[in-house]
């Protein structure tokens, strides 16, 4: 089959009023085709826009091309170069991409997704108390808990003093005691009350005590006829020395017991507590857990006397408080009882 004249590109076409389109008789038809179609320019692609076929329509785009088995071309070679251009831009586009199919793989989103926050639990800043903490408070010691009650609390001084009083201190005189009046000591709010107290300066013609001890007259009379009965004697008899002094770590005291809420003996003059015996030659007998042998035995002897004369006696072993001192007390209990540790 003869190809149709194509037109110089070179020279400009002309108009169809001015020269007569030659027939083309001489072209041999086949049998099949019924007709002759006069060719046509196709449209630029820059003039015309072309739709992007969808993919199921790539087949006839390019059943499209022929019509009755012969190709149409666009006249010129320039026109016919950009038109295959944009054919093969249109089958590229046309074809099924791959990862287009959504039942086998999701497209993956636009934006990646936020993983949702996770609640806050980081502690919370701690603010300052709007009061400063205060320290936790002590037992009876601190006074700030009422104490138990106790009769001797109401004792006040009469505006005469009591025959027995006078009757103690003359007996302490016969003894050879030295002491002073002193004035009434009374604690209203804590319960310490001793309304007749004296101020001894020894337990004897010969037995000092120091410093000043301030003790109720029964207590004193008790403590100077337990040095002069006992412990001078067990002195004399351990060591061959006198009995010179006696030093007191505690008389009167206006205090609760340790720990709890019951005033103490010393807070009624009532109790003395001992630290150590000073002999005649010089010699210091110290009150403690593991006194030397010799002392140990003289200490032990004072401590058994004492427990009968005395109502209540502690010392080192009882507690950690009597550790260093004996404690002797006129507590009074039940039938005449002792307490001695």
């Amino acid at each position: 089959m003869e190809q149709p004249l194509t037109p110089r590109v070179d020279q400009p076409l002309k108009r169809r009023g001015e020269r007569p389109l030659k027939r083309r008789s001489e072209q041999q038809v086949k049998p099949s085709q019924t007709q002759q179609k006069t060719q046509e320019p196709l449209p630029s692609p820059a003039v015309v826009p072309v739709p992007e076929p969808r993919p199921t329509d790539a087949q006839k785009a390019d059943t499209s091309k022929t019509e009755g088995g012969q190709k149409t071309e666009a006249p010129g070679s320039g026109a016919a170069g950009r038109f295959n251009e944009e054919k093969s831009h249109q089958k590229k586009q046309a074809r099924p991409d791959p990862s287009a199919n959504t039942e086998a793989e999701p497209e993956p989103p636009a934006v990646a997704p936020t993983p949702p926050q996770k609640p806050d639990t980081a502690e919370p800043e701690v603010q300052p108390p709007a009061i400063a903490p205060q320290p936790p408070q002590k037992p009876a010691d601190a006074g700030d808990k009422k104490m138990l009650p106790d009769p001797r609390s109401a004792a006040l001084p009469d505006a005469k003093m009591p025959e027995e009083e006078v009757a103690c201190r003359e007996r302490l005189k016969t003894l050879g005691v030295e002491f002073e009046e002193h004035k009434a000591e009374s604690n209203p709010e804590i319960g310490c009350s001793i309304p007749y107290p004296i101020v001894l300066k020894s337990l004897g013609k010969s037995i000092a005590i120091a410093p000043g001890t301030e003790l109720n007259c029964p207590m004193a009379e008790v403590a100077a006829r337990f040095a002069a009965n006992v412990i001078q004697p067990a002195a004399k008899a351990d060591f061959g020395a006198d009995l010179k002094s006696i030093n007191q770590a505690s008389a009167f005291v206006c205090r609760p017991r340790n720990g709890t809420r019951k005033l103490s003996e010393h807070a009624f003059g009532n109790a003395l507590d001992i630290a150590s015996f000073t002999l005649s030659d010089g010699k210091k007998i110290d009150v403690g857990a593991t006194p030397p042998e010799k002392d140990a035995k003289f200490l032990n002897a004072v401590r058994k006397a004492a427990c009968g004369p005395f109502k209540t006696v502690l010392g080192p072993g009882a507690d950690p408080d009597h550790a260093l001192h004996f404690h002797l007390d006129l507590e009074p209990r039940r039938h005449g009882g002792t307490f001695c540790q």
